[in-house]
Formats: C-alpha cells, sequence, structure tokens
C-alpha cells in the first residue's frame, strides 16, 4: 500500500490474467491445455473483461497449423471440449484465429496487454515493444479492441438517435 499526500491509499499489486466469469475464476493455464489438445490449435490466448451493465466479454484467439482453418466444425469442437472437460463458464463468447501470439522477451504470453486493449487502455500504455519477442504480433490484437471499440459506439443507442 502507498499514502499519497492526501491521505489516499493507493493498493498496488500485480495484475494478473486469471479470468473472472460471473463471479467464478478461472486460471488461463485450464482453457489452454484443453484448447491446445486439438488437432490443429499451435497456440491460443484467452483474456475476460467486465463489460458496463455487469456482463462478461470472453474471446479466444487462436494460432492454427499452416494447413489448417477455423471453421465451424473446429469452432464447435473448441465449444465441446471446453464444456465438457472444464464447464460452460470456460465456453468463450467468440473465437478468432491470428497468425501469431505476442510474448515477451521471457516467453511470457501477453495476456494482460491484450485484456487492457479490449478495455480501450491506449497501447504506448500498455506495452513496450522494446520487451517482445514478436511485436508486430501485437498489432493484430490492438486492431481488434479498435475494431470492437468502433462497433460498439456505432451501434450504442445514443449514437442511433
Amino acid at each position: 500500500m502507498v499514502f499519497d499526500a492526501d491521505g489516499n491509499v493507493q493498493v498496488l499489486g500485480r495484475s494478473d490474467a486469471t479470468l473472472n466469469r460471473f463471479g467464478v475464476r478461472i486460471g488461463t493455464a485450464e482453457i489452454y491445455r484443453t484448447i491446445e489438445g486439438i488437432d490443429g490449435i499451435v497456440d491460443s490466448l484467452i483474456v475476460c473483461i467486465e463489460e458496463p451493465g455487469g456482463g462478461y466479454y470472453m474471446p479466444l484467439f487462436v494460432q492454427l497449423a499452416p494447413s489448417c482453418h477455423l471453421d465451424a466444425a473446429m469452432m464447435n469442437e473448441i465449444r465441446a471440449r471446453l464444456r465438457t472437460e472444464r464447464s460452460p463458464r470456460h465456453v468463450p463468447d467468440e473465437i478468432h484465429a491470428v497468425d501469431a501470439m505476442p510474448y515477451t522477451l521471457t516467453g511470457k504470453k501477453m495476456e494482460v496487454p491484450v485484456r487492457k486493449f479490449l478495455l480501450g487502455i491506449a497501447p504506448e500504455k500498455v506495452a513496450s515493444r522494446g520487451s517482445m519477442k514478436n511485436a508486430a504480433a501485437l498489432d493484430v490484437f490492438i486492431g481488434f479492441a479498435q475494431r470492437r471499440k468502433l462497433d460498439r459506439e456505432t451501434r450504442s443507442p445514443s449514437r442511433q438517435g
């Protein structure tokens, strides 16, 4: 804890990537163990954010082997395996194929930065490209977050006047 000059308290700690979906805490490793056991999936990344109004949004990103495609059959298999091997709360809202996952130089998946992008935090405040193995992989997630924000703004009832 840190106390400032005005007597306010800041609680400092590490930000982790544990998913919290409808009050149930889910470790990302649980999902990765199931997903990466599916033929054709090379890597995956999942995040969960709490939406305004109390809802949750949990997208799953998968990196596929070169000869594979994310089709309806594969998405159904992903959902079915997560539902039966884990629980219905482990099933993502959406599944998206990406070319690569972002990793730090020490080999850690960059789940927290991806989550922060989806929360609307500016990329330059979230991740340092110099501390990444594959900085270009981050661009896909930044673009995804920007498109999602734009879609939500254009669908907002206040904009449909």
